[in-house]
Order: structure tokens, then C-alpha cells, then sequence
């Protein structure tokens, strides 16, 4: 199985579908929001969520979708990147609501090879989420560094730093 690409794999226009979707759980959210010390009322508390907001109820925190999403596109992007360099924009376009599932895809906006290494380069994608019924919830454009093949086989190939199993016995 595919684990991240090599440079010379990414082409412009291409678009990578990550599968599977995952359903946003109430814990997951929540869990998400204490962690990161995200305490608002509109995350945390169904009933200010009701009685206070346009929305009636829980919204899943942003950041919590943006990370499932980045998360979801490591294996056909990210997954042998040397470095995340930058998140150039992000836009949250619609809620999340507990109980969506989140679906993303990611598009091949650019590649430039490095100036000063010849074996890597920059790939930049923006990626997007949707829920079940279509509607995108978040959008972001970012930039990676990749191996080109050649310093993949001067690591250790597809599985670097994989150790070999001692004999038994």
C-alpha cells in the first residue's frame, strides 16, 4: 500500500479522493476542544448551544475538522514529506454538526522543484471537506516538501527505518 508520494509522482491537476470518511462523534469534539483548551460554550454546551446560536445545537470545532482533513490526505499526499512548509489559507465554510461524516479530497495546484537541493521539491494542494450530503465545510491550500525517488533510495526505500524481526528461538 501507497504510504505519501515521491515528487515525481504529484501531477498538476490531479485530484486524490481520501477514503474512508470519518462521522464526527459528540466525544470526538469534545475531547478535540479540551485538549487544545478550546472551552467555548458553542462546542462544549448543548444548551447554550440551543438557547444562544443561529444553529440550535453543538458545532465541531474548526480546528478539529481542518486536522481530521489534513490528517485524511497523509497518505496520498504527505506521507513521505521531508517538511509541512506552510498552510497558505484555510476557510471554514460551513458547520459541522455531531454526526457528519467528513469526506475530503485534495487537488494538485503546483510543483517546483528545490534551488537548493536536486533530490526534493514543493508541492502545493489545496483540500477540501464535505459532508455526507455534499455540502463543503472547509478548504485549505497548502505547501510540502517531498522527495524526488532518488533520496527516497538513499534512506531506506518505501519503509525507511522498518527494523527486521530477530530470529526466534
Amino acid at each position: 500500500m501507497q504510504f505519501g508520494r515521491y515528487y515525481e509522482e504529484f501531477e498538476v491537476g490531479a485530484v486524490y479522493k481520501h477514503w474512508p470518511g470519518k462521522t464526527v462523534t459528540e466525544y470526538d469534539d469534545h475531547l478535540f476542544c479540551l485538549i487544545t483548551m478550546n472551552h467555548h460554550p458553542l462546542h462544549l454546551d448543548a444548551h447554550y448551544a440551543a438557547e444562544n446560536t443561529d444553529f440550535g445545537e453543538n458545532v465541531v470545532v474548526g480546528n478539529y475538522v481542518y486536522s481530521l482533513l489534513l490528517g485524511m490526505s497523509v497518505p496520498d499526499v504527505s506521507g513521505k514529506a521531508i517538511a509541512n512548509l506552510e498552510v497558505e489559507s484555510l476557510r471554514h465554510v460551513a458547520p459541522t454538526f455531531h454526526g457528519d461524516t467528513i469526506y475530503g479530497e485534495t487537488t494538485v495546484l503546483d510543483k517546483t522543484e528545490s534551488r537548493s537541493k536536486d533530490d526534493r521539491g514543493v508541492v502545493s494542494v489545496e483540500t477540501i471537506g464535505y459532508k455526507q450530503d455534499g455540502t463543503v465545510v472547509c478548504v485549505f491550500r497548502r505547501k510540502v516538501m517531498v522527495p524526488k525517488r532518488s533520496h527516497g533510495a538513499t534512506r531506506g526505500g518505501e519503509q525507511p527505518g522498518r527494523p527486521e524481526p530477530k530470529p526466534r528461538g
